[in-house]
């Protein structure tokens, strides 16, 4: 088996099957649109899901979802929003997830001002998102996955990447476990003890049970961290040899045993946006030595191509979506 992974890494260079825009520009909505997520829900159906309003952190922002079904994407619908009584939030990062075997589809998402102060909501679809129950408040504490999907164990265990943001810029990591889908949790801080500064994990298993987290980071470099016990306790922070201009990635472990990450190759700028011109795919077989093989995206000055999901359907297929320049969300086919 180490063989034939290693003889995949050097080899495996998948192609590009579909490159196409959800939605055009200037024909829905929102001005601009970010923060995707993709699921499967049925043979031969995706559905998206992003945040879109007159800008991020507006208080018109909301969660939009597009379903492609037959051959096509349908005009994006309003799933979600931030009205909480008399008030009214910005929403942020949604994520879908289903339990394996399960036909109830989750929207994780978030309702506040700011990532300083936003609080985890979750709602659920039992006909593949065409409609959804009302919205319910996590427990205080629990924020659901900040961007990145869950990871269902074996064992049933549900473990879902998320991290924080202070009102005084401090960045921290950690888990949240639930042992009963998502009815009961706990967390699990992943190294707070250092100053290492790291937000928005996504997480893999590899073949010897070991879970691994990759994060955007302050340092220049995506950060990883290794836990032997299903995430209870965690292993030192290892910088990877992937840059990372402080923005968003997500790594899932593929069919053949790689691992593969969607990144943006650069480091940061002055500005939080600069470093995100370009998009790249990578593989390693460790999960801290990646080989980049793949461009997405080879802008200039001023383009965002950001914020990367990433998940490989029951064909094989590698469904990627992204924010394209704010104004639109992208869908990539690799085999």
């Amino acid at each position: 088996m180490l063989l034939f992974v290693t003889f995949s890494c050097a080899t495996y260079r998948p192609k590009i099957l579909v490159s196409e825009q959800i939605f055009k520009t200037g024909q829905v909505p929102f001005q601009q649109c970010h923060a995707s997520t993709i699921q499967v829900v049925g043979k031969d159906s995706l559905l998206v899901a992003w945040f879109g309003g007159t800008h991020e952190s507006n208080p018109d922002v909301v969660i939009w979802s597009s379903l492609y079904s037959n051959g096509q994407w349908q005009r994006p619908v309003q799933i979600a929003d931030g009205i909480l009584g008399d008030n009214r939030f910005p929403t942020w990062n949604p994520v879908f997830y289903q339990y394996p075997h399960s036909d109830t589809l989750s929207l994780y998402y978030k309702i506040g001002p700011n990532p300083r102060e936003w609080k985890g909501y979750v709602k659920h679809s039992l006909d593949k998102g065409t409609s959804w129950s009302a919205p319910r408040q996590l427990p205080e504490g629990i924020l659901g996955p900040i961007k990145n999907k869950p990871l269902t164990l074996t064992n049933g265990l549900l473990l879902s990447p998320s991290s924080t943001e202070s009102k005084t810029e401090i960045w921290k990591a950690h888990l949240e476990i639930s042992p009963d889908h998502g009815r009961t949790w706990s967390t699990s801080a992943i190294r707070p003890d250092t100053s290492i500064q790291v937000i928005q994990p996504s997480v893999i298993q590899h073949a010897d049970g070991r879970i691994q987290v990759l994060c955007r980071s302050k340092e220049n470099k995506v950060m990883a961290a290794f836990s032997t016990d299903q995430g209870l306790t965690w292993g030192s922070w290892q910088a990877t040899n992937l840059l990372n201009p402080n923005s968003a990635t997500d790594a899932i472990r593929l069919k053949n045993g790689l691992f593969m990450i969607v990144f943006n190759p650069a480091i940061a700028g002055n500005d939080w946006w600069e470093g995100r011109t370009k998009l790249h795919v990578a593989i390693s077989k460790d999960g801290l030595h990646w080989k980049d093989i793949l461009t997405l995206e080879d802008g200039v000055k001023n383009d965002e191509y950001s914020y990367p999901t990433i998940i490989q359907d029951s064909k094989g297929l590698i469904h990627i979506t992204y924010t394209w320049n704010r104004k639109s969300i992208k869908h990539i086919v690799l085999k």
